[in-house]
């Protein structure tokens, strides 16, 4: 990542809320590819995507998202393009994410199908490197967020 864009990004966004706190906020890159990271980062700045979700246990004991909390989204390429905040976080079995949340997630077709089809995958990929296991009663963390100030 280019810590000067995110340094020019963030100064830009103070500059635009003059409320702001200096120190800059978590950045965050949906997805576990350059490909994926930036196609989702897409879906972000365009309003389709609202939501994410994430394994309980790759918290570990790191503190959990907040509501309120801002971060930033990048791309594959470590590129800034919004700043978000976090309006709910619940945590729920896999199995009890329902058609709103595939929705509001607003990835592939925005069906549960398809989100519980790829979040399978992508959870178990994630909990076989942390050396986890996953089935559909994991918890996870589900995460509602708007955007809140995009650059350009």
């Amino acid at each position: 990542m280019d810590r000067g864009a995110l340094a020019s990004f963030w100064a830009a966004f103070v500059r635009a809320n003059p409320s702001a706190r200096e120190t800059i906020p978590e950045t965050v890159a949906f997805g576990d590819s350059a490909e994926l990271q930036s196609a989702l980062a897409r879906l972000v700045v365009t309003g389709r995507k609202r939501a994410t979700t994430s394994l309980l246990q790759a918290y570990g004991g790191d503190p959990l998202p907040a509501r309120g909390t801002l971060f930033i989204v990048i791309d594959g390429e470590g590129v800034p393009h919004c700043v978000c905040r976090i309006t709910s976080v619940e945590i729920k079995a896999f199995s009890e994410v329902d058609e709103r949340d595939a929705r509001d997630e607003g990835e592939g077709d925005c069906t549960l199908r398809h989100w519980t089809d790829a979040h399978r995958a992508f959870f178990k990929r994630e909990a076989e490197r942390g050396g986890d296991f996953f089935d559909e009663e994991s918890a996870v963390v589900f995460e509602r967020f708007e955007v809140i100030w995009k650059n350009g």
